[in-house]
């Protein structure tokens, strides 16, 4: 079976604990070849060179430095008594963001899986969460949790997508979980129109749009909502799906909210954000 490469990001916290457990959930079904990675946030002017050895230019105490290395390297050794020999754990100096998503890219990651504390109110307008920042700009899919999932069974898939335009994207992940759980893929198109008016033009695009993916196992959904967050609320709450999957553009900020980083940041579900074609 083909193994599932898999990037968990940690700040030694609950969070990156979940995000484990719900790594192992998917060894139950797949072969996954688990990373642990500890970015260690420093500005430029600190390096590390290939011996470990870490260099400043005087404004940080070196010694400083070295301390906090050692403490995190404790902990990753840590992971390893944990969760077994069988996982591997990275270091790396640098910013968070950046340092994730150069290490996911540079070792060819397929999914990078972050637990998240979510993010509201004025921290959600002016920063939000760190796995948001993360699935804002990565290549890669992002699996964002924020509780223990460890007892979810995958069967059912939520795909939040507008699908007027069918087009091919890229779901060497997706098959990769289909094939292991055997799983069903709703459709979903929020509309703020008339339901019985779009239907017909919307699950022609959505059949079309399976078809380019190749995806066999599906229903189709079109619902009336505000937004989209509220619609995959609602949907929810209705449905009741194991995992929500939907794509971005990679475009967040002040001034422009995407549907996708809120739903990483206030919905209690598993979810997988993709970059858009």
């Amino acid at each position: 079976m083909e193994s599932i490469k898999i990037l968990i990001p940690t700040d030694f916290s609950v969070q990156a604990e979940f995000a484990y457990l719900m790594v192992k959930k998917l060894e139950e079904k797949t072969t996954v070849d688990i990373h642990f990675l500890h970015v260690m946030n420093v500005p430029d002017t600190v390096t590390m060179d290939t011996g470990g050895n870490i260099q400043t230019c005087g404004e940080i105490d070196v010694n400083y430095v070295v301390k906090q290395k050692e403490i995190a390297e404790r902990n990753l050794a840590n992971l390893k008594t944990l969760y077994g020999n069988d996982i591997n754990s990275h270091f790396v100096l640098g910013k968070v963001t950046d340092g994730i998503l150069n290490f996911a890219e540079a070792n060819h990651f397929d999914l990078i899986v972050m637990g998240t504390k979510g993010a509201w109110g004025l921290k959600d307008k002016l920063s939000g969460s760190e796995t948001q920042m993360i699935a804002r700009k990565s290549k890669i899919p992002v699996l964002s949790l924020m509780c223990d999932r460890s007892d979810l069974n995958i069967q059912n898939i939520l795909l939040v997508h507008n699908f007027n335009h069918p087009s091919k994207e890229d779901f060497h992940l997706m098959h990769k979980l289909i094939k292991a759980f055997n799983t069903k893929f709703h459709l979903l198109q929020i509309t703020s129109g008339k339901v019985d008016a779009e239907k017909v033009l919307v699950e022609a695009n959505m059949k079309s749009f399976a078809e380019l993916n190749y995806i066999t196992n599906y229903e189709c959904h079109l619902i009336n909502d505000k937004d989209v967050e509220k619609g995959v609320v609602h949907f929810n709450q209705m449905n009741n799906m194991d995992m929500v999957c939907i794509g971005t553009h990679g475009k967040g900020g002040i001034f422009h909210h995407s549907a996708t980083e809120k739903l990483i940041n206030h919905l209690f579900k598993s979810i997988i954000s993709f970059h858009l074609n």
